[in-house]
């Protein structure tokens, strides 16, 4: 009698001794993938095999025969690991679905995030109703926010409200200095979202002159404590090939000094050969420290940016908004004068600022231990709010085109400059989940990888056919050649079509706790332990304030 495998009742270890070539030939999948080329950059595995899926687990991988209730032929097509997005802002369903034509099983935020206390209420948002696995930070920026503006709580969930609500609210939040009283109070905000399983910190630094080189080596202690990772919108990015280097050196060596994992988000900038050599040292030595890149010479934000202003972008970086500074709606360039308007009547308007040459990126991409994270631009938006789920791609208000077009430009990057192709899917899926891994996050050390006993998170690509067809002028139209792709075992997109009403997606969270770990700082700690006691997050001492020697 065929034995019918229906759930999956046994752990990883029991499943994978009975799986793969030793399996009993009458064992009946759940579904199964055939006649694939098995891409798993972990142990190397390349070769055409037959997978077995039992539930939300790969249960076999073989040369063996096996039979499924149903069935993938996969002839022609890699069987990779599901991609993994580090870096994702929207959110939101329609984000995600443009996400998961570009082959993403995870979308997870740790640039922006989410406001500290509202973490455990994102994550409530998103279950049951997410296509893909989702997960964030607790930001550095809202909490900021939250003390320097006192904006209401509703209006700072996470980046798809946030950045528009907080950056539209003044501008205490990015150039006061804080005190100690207020250093406290944002530091504890920050510590609440992870005690509430955040994933990490989110700091957008790089928008914030007023926070101190002593307000960013707090923050990071506060990760710090619970062993989790800081991940940083540098300090003066975009800005030349020295202050690039610099604002990686500040996180670097804090991260070192505090033995904390780091990640550099989006290092595709001026400096760039050098914030990858300090990665890949510091790696060496033993630190958990990574970095991310996409495969664009422009990147976005909001025009009120402190790097964007004249000052640092015309006079110091030398750039021209006529030819540099981009509306994603219209495709027309600014203007000084333009760019005045826009920056006091409306200052959360997004812009796209080219500020690389397009030359480099065959180089970001073959960068060995990268991640790739396409830093996908949201639009301030609730769940259920315009644009739906079923809006034609085609009319989707434009954006970035890194949102749908990341992993599809790498991997026809792959094709065209013969980059390693085990190395372009480890940079999509393996290394995040690795580095992630290694910080304790168990939900990250069961995916990005095709083995026995893992998720079945898992995107099928033609490495023949796969590109990116996204523009600057039409952002939004999706990745062709990843025709199926898997979340915990349940196909959601078939046949290059994302299936409605299927929401697989799991929290990729750390546990709650039930008391946090920060704990507020004090001159008097300073000073007996540095010999230094800074009465706030400036770092200036008393004498220095009363204009003492």
């Amino acid at each position: 009698m065929r034995l019918r495998v229906t759930a999956l009742v046994c752990g990883v270890v029991a499943l994978a001794a009975c799986s793969g070539s030793d399996a009993p030939p009458d064992t009946l999948y759940d579904l199964v993938i055939l006649d694939g080329r098995v891409m798993d950059p972990e142990t190397e595995l390349d070769g055409v095999r037959n997978v077995g899926i039992v539930g939300d687990r790969i249960a076999a991988i073989t040369e063996g025969t096996i039979e499924g209730r149903d069935t993938i032929n996969a002839s022609r097509l890699v069987v990779a690991p599901g991609f993994i997005d580090s870096h994702f802002h929207w959110t939101r369903p329609i984000g995600y679905k443009l996400g998961l034509r570009d082959g993403v099983t995870t979308a997870m935020d740790l640039e922006a995030g989410v406001y500290g206390p509202g973490v455990g209420d994102w994550y409530d948002m998103h279950e049951g109703r997410s296509q893909v696995n989702y997960g964030t930070s607790s930001g550095h920026e809202f909490a900021r926010t939250k003390v320097m503006q006192g904006l209401p709580d509703e209006d700072l969930l996470d980046a798809s409200l946030s950045v528009v609500k907080g950056r539209a609210s003044g501008t205490a939040w990015f150039q006061k200095v804080a005190s100690l009283e207020e250093g406290n109070e944002m530091l504890g905000l920050i510590d609440e979202g992870l005690r509430q399983g955040a994933l990490g910190i989110a700091s957008t630094i790089g928008y914030l002159p007023g926070g101190t080189a002593r307000e960013m080596i707090e923050v990071q202690r506060v990760g710090a404590a619970y062993g989790r990772p800081t991940a940083v919108h540098l300090r003066y990015t975009p800005g030349t090939v020295t202050t690039e280097a610099n604002g990686a050196q500040e996180i670097l060596a804090n991260a070192v000094a505090l033995g904390a994992p780091a990640i550099i988000n989006h290092f595709n900038n001026p400096g760039w050969e050098l914030v990858q050599e300090l990665l890949v040292r510091f790696r060496e030595q033993g630190h958990n420290v990574w970095g991310e890149i996409y495969p664009y010479a422009a990147g976005m934000t909001t025009i009120n940016a402190a790097f964007a202003q004249p000052a640092n972008w015309v006079e110091t970086l030398g750039n021209r908004y006529e030819e540099t500074m981009q509306d994603p709606l219209t495709g027309e360039f600014y203007d000084l004068e333009r760019y005045q308007s826009v920056l006091a009547t409306a200052p959360a308007t997004q812009i796209v600022l080219y500020k690389m040459a397009p030359d480099a990126i065959p180089d970001w991409c073959r960068l060995p231990g990268v991640v790739y994270a396409s830093d996908a631009m949201m639009l301030p938006m609730g769940w259920d709010d315009e644009p739906t789920w079923d809006t034609p791609y085609d009319e989707i208000p434009n954006t970035h085109p890194r949102l749908a077009g990341t992993r599809g430009t790498c991997l026809r990057l792959a094709r065209e400059e013969g980059i390693p192709l085990m190395q372009v899917v480890a940079a999509a899926s393996y290394n995040t989940a690795k580095y992630l891994g290694d910080t304790g996050l168990e939900s990250m050390q069961i995916r990005g990888r095709m083995q026995e006993g893992m998720i079945a998170d898992i995107t099928l690509f033609d490495p023949e056919t796969v590109r990116d067809n996204s523009t600057y002028l039409e952002g939004t139209v999706p990745t062709t050649g990843i025709p199926w792709v898997l979340v915990a075992g349940t196909v959601v997109v078939r046949d290059s079509e994302v299936l409605p009403d299927v929401f697989p997606g799991r929290p990729i969270r750390f546990p709650s706790e039930e008391s946090g770990r920060f704990e507020p700082l004090s001159p008097e700690e300073w000073q007996d332990r540095f010999l230094t006691a800074p009465v706030d997050f400036g770092g200036l001492s008393s004498s220095a304030r009363e204009g003492g020697g």
